[in-house]
């Protein structure tokens, strides 16, 4: 009888080429802003704040009765992600959540400044009408991939609504983050156009 091979160990390497990718730094301007287009592939670096539904709601609360808000939204890009706590790293697995929850929402933080949305879906007629508006961008973040986003995170801290646990708004310092333009300034969106 001959003895059986000896069972190899298989990895599996998955490439993701990007090619003509824009690396883009925040906060975000016009002219970064204005030269992306729906579909485009690009890397975030610098800081980017995390808030869910709850958060948003509390965001409009505060703006609706005049006071003040917890950090400047002005050029800043909101992620739609409730992040897992790590005890190695920054931040645990920090995957996209449905973007069309935060829909009702988007407008009035699109009109406090906001420049940049990060999350994974389809938007309201609204929200893309409301991009165009405000000339700001939605970025679509690969679902799926919490943990491997997390590796783009350098340095994460709470800044607002702590008690909402990873719902919580934190500020995210990221390195080459992935996403991908869903929605331009012009409201051309991936999702209906392309």
């Amino acid at each position: 009888m001959l003895p059986c091979p000896e069972k190899r160990k298989q990895e599996t390497v998955i490439i993701i080429k990007m090619k003509d990718v824009k690396h883009i730094q925040t906060p975000l301007d016009y002219k970064t802003i204005s030269s992306l287009r729906a579909g485009d592939e690009a890397l975030l670096s610098g800081a980017i704040y995390t808030a869910r539904d709850q958060a948003h709601l509390r965001l409009c609360e505060l703006m609706e009765n005049k006071k003040e808000l917890p950090f400047d939204l002005e050029g800043q890009i909101i992620y739609y992600c409730g992040p897992a706590p790590s005890r190695n790293r920054p931040i645990g697995s920090c995957g996209p959540t449905t973007s069309g929850r935060m829909d009702p929402f988007t407008p009035k933080i699109l009109s406090l400044g906001a420049k940049g949305l990060i999350g994974k879906g389809k938007r309201s007629d609204e929200v893309r009408n409301s991009i165009k508006k405000h000339k700001a961008v939605y970025f679509v973040a690969p679902a799926g991939a919490g943990a491997y986003l997390s590796t783009k995170v350098k340095k994460s801290e709470v800044v607002a609504f702590s008690d909402l646990g990873p719902e919580a708004i934190y500020r995210l310092e990221v390195k080459d983050f992935p996403v991908i333009v869903g929605i331009d300034s012009k409201g051309r969106d991936i999702y209906r156009d392309i």
